[in-house]
């Protein structure tokens, strides 16, 4: 047994798993691999072709450059459960999930680490380009979710929703490193993935289609698409005085109640929860001097609203809610409290610049402000908010 400890690494099949895993064994550690299969579809991804299985063939060979042990944890039911039929939910109440983070919460710190513990692993270890950090505070441990060196591969808002447990048992060893070493580290050492293009989709599906994709338990059903005009803002003015703080938040992350008679039908569509805010792809509606946007869908009535120009009012909000049950602090003791605020840096998107905000922490939900309004925030999506390089919390967007 290693002093360091024994690791189970997820090999993926890809480059950065497969650079992790050799760190590990470089650092000292005593390390096994395992290919986590997930999804073995193919009806709804772009390409026809089982790419688990050249995945896992690829994390084999890895292994076995590595002389290290290899196995396969069959997860697909547990997935379906947890990550796709959460898919399906939020997209069929009119909501974006983000199914990356769901998928990382619940399968690959939580499956993962409950079939590693069966090999009296002490950690699990991923790809991710993220750190971890350890600080001691009033007398307890307290582990941190850093945020990669590399900005532009940063994964940290993916692990958005990791706890506490989660990270302790976590390594992230290439966290350190920008992707250009990644790829020579890999090359050095003669790995079947030096070269591999990173992987590119939903987590473990691969590239889909995403209407294909939602049409197994969501129909088609044509409806309108209709174009709301910039003068329907014109009614929205900004209030000389505010009761409250809070009545100043509602308004700056006011959503509108859009009608039928509030713009004009432009077009069709076959299902408003294929759609979602800030899109422009699959509209098919031509006639527009400029590129027109998703502003907001009605999955009831099945409408989709759009606005003319990325500059339209109703891409922006300058405020988002996160009801009380669904904030997450993965520093548990920086939890705020009732009437406190808080300056963080935010994210409510992957690679995202991070934007300048406050939270405010009230009985029943936090806001979340940012300092100049934010394009296309959708309901459903995760934010998470820094402090410094730190994500010490994120939340879903109501």
């Amino acid at each position: 047994m290693s002093k360091k400890g024994k690791v189970v690494v997820g090999l993926s099949g890809g480059v950065d798993s497969s650079v992790a895993a050799k760190l590990l064994i470089d650092e000292g550690y005593e390390v096994i691999g395992a290919f986590m299969l997930n999804w073995d579809d193919t009806r709804y991804t772009i390409t026809d072709e089982m790419q688990w299985i050249k995945d896992s063939e690829d994390a084999k060979m890895v292994a076995d450059k590595l002389g290290i042990p290899f196995h396969i944890f069959d997860f697909k039911k547990t997935y379906f459960k947890r990550v796709v039929d959460y898919m399906f939910r939020e997209y069929a109440i009119g909501r974006t999930p983000n199914p990356d983070i769901l998928c990382n919460r619940e399968i690959k710190f939580d499956l993962f680490w409950e079939e590693a513990k069966k090999y009296n692993a002490d950690f699990v270890a991923t790809g991710h380009y993220a750190r971890k950090g350890i600080i001691e505070k009033d007398g307890q441990t307290y582990y941190q979710l850093l945020a990669g060196i590399d900005i532009k591969k940063d994964q940290s808002y993916f692990l958005a929703q990791l706890n506490q447990e989660q990270l302790k048992h976590a390594l992230f060893p290439i966290g350190e490193l920008e992707k250009p070493e990644v790829r020579r580290i890999a090359k050095e050492a003669d790995f079947i993935t030096a070269e591999k293009r990173d992987s590119q989709g939903l987590c473990f599906v691969g590239k889909v289609n995403l209407p294909d994709f939602l049409r197994q338990q969501l129909a088609p059903k044509e409806g309108d698409i209709i174009v709301i005009p910039r003068e329907y803002y014109e009614q929205f003015k900004v209030p000389e005085n505010f009761e409250n703080e809070r009545e100043r938040l509602e308004f700056l992350g006011k959503t509108y109640n859009y009608q039928p008679t509030d713009g004009q039908v432009v077009g069709k569509h076959q299902g408003a929860h294929y759609f979602t805010k800030g899109q422009r792809k699959g509209l098919n509606i031509g006639g527009f001097k400029q590129r027109t946007f998703v502003i907001d869908t009605d999955v009831q009535n099945n409408i989709v609203y759009i606005g003319e120009h990325y500059t339209h009012p109703g891409l922006y909000r300058q405020a988002l809610k996160v009801l009380k049950d669904e904030i997450h602090w993965v520093r548990p003791d920086l939890v705020l409290k009732e009437g406190e605020t808080m300056e963080v840096d935010i994210r409510y998107r992957h690679l995202q610049p991070l934007r300048k905000g406050r939270l405010h922490q009230f009985e029943d939900v936090l806001w979340v402000e940012f300092f100049e309004a934010q394009q296309a925030i959708a309901e459903g999506q995760f934010v998470a908010w820094y402090i410094d390089d730190e994500l010490v919390g994120s939340g879903v967007i109501s």
